[in-house]
């Protein structure tokens, strides 16, 4: 099981932009519903910080497939002020966002 967090801050007016970039995203995986898949993303009090957290089952990421991700991936950095950032962790504690078994 793989468990990634993705952070990045947007340029300002870039905010409605990437939140409907996002939401396709949802719409899709909502159709889809691939296995092995949790996904969440949260926007921080700036108005401009992104989190993304996902956990894959099988350590590989269904989201590469999804054409609305595609899409978003295509120029995030260009909607960018600190670009991505991907950082493995391990889920030491969740109620029911996560699975919490190594």
């Amino acid at each position: 099981m793989r468990t990634v967090i993705v952070r990045y801050k947007l340029k300002p007016g870039r905010t409605e932009e990437n939140e409907a970039l996002v939401r396709a995203v949802y719409e899709e995986l909502a159709e889809a519903q691939p296995n092995g898949l949790r996904y969440a993303t949260v926007r921080e009090d700036d108005g401009l910080s992104f989190v993304h957290m996902a956990q894959m089952e099988d350590g590989t990421n269904p989201l590469t497939e999804v054409a609305a991700f595609q899409r978003f991936s295509e120029n995030v950095r260009e909607r960018c002020d600190e670009p991505p950032v991907v950082t493995d962790v391990k889920v030491v504690g969740s109620f029911k966002l996560f699975e919490d078994r190594p």
